[in-house]
């Protein structure tokens, strides 16, 4: 009975903390995590416990694919090595700047590390929804960032428990083998289930089978990565990567439109219930402790909160001088950003999903049988920083990115104008040679040259190419939409008319439903949600 309540109440969350979030016009993670703090008071969900399993099995592995599949590569490949060191060396410097802090503040130094490898990284779904305004190059890193630095703050976090419970002995070399290790084979895991689940999907005519089969890669790639004892996490990333390049290759239309229409809906839903079970989750921690740990922790919460926003913008002012002495090459100059859009980066340093996961898998007992050292005091305070740096930093951000006064990014509409342009062009110059190949009639023809050269026309018009007849081509197409949109509205009420009349069965009125549905959304060139 309490999971129906949980689902039950997890819906409502979302319905409600997105409502209020538009209305606010503040990022919908705040409110669902505050959202997640109230429910907390309901005394039956006193009892709910978040498994760290469900993280980092069930949401981790989805969320994680998704942001991969739709995550530009050529911006990952032009700005690798910013993502590199923001994923690999900040991480490390954040986790061990954490670990400092946390030993004078009395954890032992195997829980202080611990305490650093779960708040170091940042978190690729609380960037997408918090910072998605920002420059296609920023929000590339940032999310780029996020995606891989998962991975070594695990790997992080493993070796820290392993060392604190007596399974693994602290060695530089030991350790650095180890996290190569886990990150190389982690990599390779990813490839050999994105060679495989390619060939797969091209096997798949059927569009559900296909996307069963589309839903199965990321939980392989993170099983396979997990049984050979490699980072999880970076086997999805480079899966993900690799099937956004292939997947367009190999699915039909009817494949992607389902695909992408079953994992915004999926990713949205688990994304929206992650951040309230945060919620819901801080509060449980806070408790578990006393009221002389409770100080404690408020105190611990506040001082690691400003290490890692403070190290975030250290690492972002001081690492790009040190390339810039290092590498002085034209390219490299032309790459540069400037301080207004690193502020803007660092105040995006998110945390999420990971962290807690990391938190909550801290094991209660050592080898020995003693309680872990500071258990409770981590879990609480790695809620803490999750819960300071989605409010705090999440209602600074937009204010930061006025300050910023950030140039508008065109890239992206020119490029979509660019490829409409091109593809409509080429497929005009063809049509005669495939028309002839495929027998097709003249009048056929004429009809189909008629429409792209119209198509074409309002193409060129929205670029500023055309020919001085913009402004026509333009009211002709937004008239020819309005008239095809209102008798697209008409021919649905007779369907349902006759629905209603009991003429046609609901079978026949989905199918027609569904194809009106296409051409309306065809119409009105709506996008699909990320």
């Amino acid at each position: 009975m309490l999971a129906l309540v949980l689902v039950v109440l997890l819906g409502t969350a979302l319905v409600l903390g997105h409502t209020t979030a538009r209305r606010l016009r503040v990022a919908p993670p705040i409110v669902l995590l505050l959202g997640g703090v109230l429910l907390g008071f309901v005394p039956a969900l006193r009892e709910v416990r978040l498994p760290p399993e469900t993280v980092l099995l069930l949401f981790l592995p989805a969320l994680l694919f998704w942001e991969s599949l739709t995550t530009s590569l050529r911006e990952i490949r032009s700005n690798l090595r910013p993502i590199v060191l923001l994923s690999t060396v900040l991480v490390i410097a954040t986790a061990g700047a954490v670990a400092v802090v946390g030993y004078l503040l009395g954890l032992p130094w195997g829980a202080a590390w611990v305490l650093g490898a779960a708040v170091a990284p940042t978190d690729a779904t609380a960037v997408s929804v918090l910072a998605r305004a920002l420059p296609r190059r920023t929000i590339t890193t940032l999310r780029a960032e996020s995606l891989v630095n998962d991975g070594t703050a695990l790997v992080l976090y493993g070796l820290a428990v392993g060392i604190t419970v007596g399974a693994e002995h602290f060695t530089v070399p030991h350790v650095t083998a180890l996290f190569l290790l886990s990150v190389a084979v982690g990599a390779l895991s990813g490839v050999v289930v994105a060679w495989i689940g390619v060939r797969v999907r091209g096997l798949l005519a059927d569009p559900l089978l296909g996307n069963v089969a589309l839903l199965l890669i990321p939980f392989t790639a993170f099983l396979l990565a997990e049984v050979v004892h490699s980072s999880g996490v970076l086997a999805v990333v480079v899966c993900g990567l690799i099937m956004s390049q292939a997947g367009p290759r190999v699915a039909s239309a009817e494949v992607r439109r389902q695909a992408i229409a079953f994992w915004s809906l999926a990713t949205f839903v688990l994304n929206g219930s992650l951040f309230v079970l945060v919620g819901l989750q801080a509060q449980e921690a806070v408790r578990e402790l006393t009221s002389a740990g409770l100080a404690r922790a408020a105190l611990a919460v506040a001082a690691v909160s400003a290490v890692v926003i403070g190290v975030r913008f250290l690492f972002l002012f001081t690492s790009p001088y040190v390339i810039r002495l290092l590498d002085r090459r034209p390219r490299q100059r032309a790459r540069r950003v400037g301080a207004r859009t690193r502020v803007v980066s660092a105040t995006a340093g998110f945390r999420g999903a990971v962290s807690l996961a990391v938190a909550l898998s801290v094991p209660r007992t050592l080898d020995s049988g003693a309680p872990f050292p500071e258990r409770d005091l981590i879990v609480c305070v790695t809620c803490g920083v999750i819960a300071v740096t989605i409010v705090v930093q999440g209602l600074l951000l937009p204010v930061v990115v006025r300050w910023a006064r950030l140039p508008p990014d065109t890239g992206v509409e020119a490029e979509r104008q660019l490829a409409e342009t091109l593809a409509a062009e080429e497929a005009l110059a063809a049509l005669p040679e495939v028309a002839a190949g495929l027998g097709t009639a003249r009048d056929v023809l004429e009809r189909t040259r008629r429409e792209y050269e119209t198509h074409l026309a309002v193409l060129r018009a929205g670029t500023g190419d055309g020919d001085g007849e913009d402004e026509a081509a333009l009211r002709h197409d937004r008239h020819y939409t309005e008239l095809r949109l209102a008798m697209i509205a008409h021919k649905r009420a007779t369907v349902l008319r006759l629905r209603d009349e009991r003429r046609i069965d609901d079978t026949v009125l989905r199918q027609l439903q569904s194809r009106l549905d296409i051409e309306e959304v065809r119409l009105t060139r709506r996008e699909a949600a990320e």
